[in-house]
């Protein structure tokens, strides 16, 4: 199945409320567990932070964590205000608006590197990557998740079926597009190949999910 390109930002009110509202828990659960079995601690930047549910699970999870949320889309960044002003995490958490391809943050700031199903919104995957290899400091811990791109058309709409048959009509097409825009294992090494990264690895983690992660080895 090709690749369909999806709109790179999602930032209309309407479809940032029905993101936030789509039931994400067990995959953000998933996705928390394994950033701290990689060694996840100390500050961290979660790029394309969307809705910010996943900062509130890592603050959950690691009392000592300090988390920074970039978003190029303000109507996403509004729901993650709303949220973390709402919890009692608000303190360690900081939102801003940025580009995922052109980060103004500096070299190495950072111990913890995530991002959780941005990918597929993003038609070259390498100046991202890039970006995100880069402010990660020498050691730290690197996990980009996101969904897999089915063989066939057929093989989405059994996906979607499964996954998400309780949701709306639109949220299943939101899905369903967001699969038809993903990466395939061999695109994901490449785009991670060519954006500079090493030692990492390619990690398929469900029906729909794949990986690029590399675990904490201490100063380097």
């Amino acid at each position: 199945m090709q690749r369909t390109l999806e709109p790179e930002v999602m930032d209309t009110a309407e479809e940032a409320e029905a993101y936030a509202s789509m039931d994400h828990r067990e995959a953000n659960r998933a996705f928390v567990d394994r950033l701290f079995e990689l060694g996840a601690h100390g500050s961290m930047l979660d790029i394309g932070t969307g809705p910010g549910q996943i900062l509130l699970a890592i603050c959950e999870r690691d009392p000592k964590a300090t988390v920074l949320g970039v978003d190029l889309a303000e109507r996403m960044l509004r729901v993650a205000r709303r949220l973390r002003d709402a919890s009692r995490h608000a303190h360690r958490i900081e939102l801003r608006r940025a580009d995922a391809k052109a980060l103004d943050l500096a070299a190495g700031g950072f111990d913890t590197v995530l991002s959780n199903t941005i990918l597929h919104h993003i038609p070259d995957p390498v100046p991202f990557l890039r970006e995100a290899f880069r402010v990660l400091r020498p050691g730290g811990v690197l996990l980009i998740r996101d969904l897999l791109r089915p063989d066939s058309p057929e093989a989405a709409n059994a996906l979607v079926t499964q996954h998400a048959s309780d949701a709306t009509p639109e949220q299943r097409e939101l899905f369903r597009a967001s699969l038809h825009a993903s990466l395939t294992q061999d695109e994901l090494r490449s785009a991670a190949r060519a954006a500079g990264l090493w030692r990492f690895e390619i990690t398929q983690d469900s029906d729909r999910h794949v990986s690029i992660q590399i675990a904490a080895a201490g100063d380097l």
